[in-house]
């Protein structure tokens, strides 16, 4: 046999051998550098590292139980706007890149065109919580691990009911992080004493409940 013959042997041997490598490598290399772009955005720094954020909703957010309480549990921006799965998380990357839109429009660059706006954005998330079934809420609240003995007879009430109704979190918990909007607060008034829904029901620190449980006259 040709020595020439041997070595063309050798190479149509190596070379697919070699490229299945550098494949593999390229692969590794650019599914890592995907996933740590992913965790590099899933962070509360990247989500305040616009002024947007940072100096509308996230001073809000610093106020509410979900920063700080007594059991040290933070919930972060992340936490509760990104899903935990790769599929869903995906999904609302991609759908974020509007956003990028948005920042470069200047749509909400100062505090009166946010405010003008919050409305809008916040029923737009509501929406997404409402479809997903508070999803993200329920990575740390569910119904069947509530001890609704140490809950204010109230909230035991309320969680009674949105468990037999098939009630996701968002439903009346959606000025737990962050400002209602005035608007929705006018609306949300107006519609309850319309339907004569008891004081109570919001406003759980009234001084006594049991003497005005329905709307004055």
């Amino acid at each position: 046999m040709p020595n020439w013959f041997g070595k063309l042997s050798a190479r149509l041997v190596l070379y697919p051998v070699l490229a299945l490598l550098l494949f593999f490598v390229a692969g590794v290399v650019t599914w890592g550098g995907f996933n740590t772009l992913l965790e590099a955005t899933n962070t509360e720094a990247f989500c305040i590292s616009c002024h947007e954020m940072k100096d509308n909703v996230y001073p809000e957010y610093r106020q509410t139980a979900h920063y700080r309480n007594r059991s040290g549990v933070r919930a972060t921006c992340p936490d509760c706007h990104v899903p935990k799965d790769w599929a869903h998380m995906v999904t609302r990357k991609i759908g974020a890149t509007n956003e990028l839109f948005h920042k470069l429009a200047g749509s909400i660059d100062s505090r009166e065109k946010f405010e003008a706006r919050r409305l809008i954005l916040a029923k737009k998330v509501w929406r997404t919580m409402q479809r997903t079934d508070s999803r993200e809420c329920r990575n740390c609240h569910s119904f069947t691990a509530m001890r609704a003995g140490l809950q204010l007879a109230v909230s035991r009430q309320q969680h009674a009911a949105a468990q037999r109704n098939g009630q996701s979190c968002i439903d009346c918990h959606k000025g737990i992080a962050h400002k209602l909007p005035e608007a929705f607060l006018e609306q949300e008034h107006k519609r309850y004493k319309e339907q004569n829904v008891p004081c109570i029901r919001c406003h759980t620190g009234i001084a006594h409940p049991a003497e005005n449980d329905g709307w004055a006259q």
